[in-house]
């Protein structure tokens, strides 16, 4: 599985941010995976914001949830299986700067197999 962030590197204070994950290799209604976003601000470590599963229920973080909205649009072309995870943020702000990742957990039934992928990683900053 390969995927690709991609965004607008710039936000304002209190804009919208949209980002996508081109996600390759399989599809993301494939029975066992777990699609996440994940973002890392400068100088601290990942923090968890919110995933979509394989069969398209939608968790977040608690403390992102009013804010986070996490969609997909699976692969209409056989022949050219990829598909896109989407990731919108509203009301930016400064704490929001962050490298953000799409990632990828493969379970085995309900437990995790220890297999994820990621991607790697676009960056946003939030700044007037």
């Amino acid at each position: 599985v390969q995927l690709q962030e991609s965004g607008p590197g710039l936000v304002k204070p209190s804009q919208t941010l949209s980002l996508t994950c081109t996600v390759s290799g399989d599809s993301i209604t494939t029975n066992g995976y777990g699609w996440n976003w994940i973002r890392q601000p400068p100088g601290k470590g990942l923090e968890w914001m919110g995933a979509i599963g394989y069969s398209g229920n939608v968790y977040f973080s608690p403390s992102l949830k009013s804010r986070t909205s996490i969609s997909r649009d699976n692969a209409k072309d056989p022949d050219n299986a990829k598909s896109t995870l989407y990731l919108q943020m509203n009301r930016m702000k400064s704490d929001d700067t962050a490298i953000y990742f799409c990632n990828a957990d493969v379970y085995i039934g309900l437990g995790f197999s220890g297999k994820d992928y990621w991607g790697q990683g676009t960056q946003v900053t939030v700044s007037s």
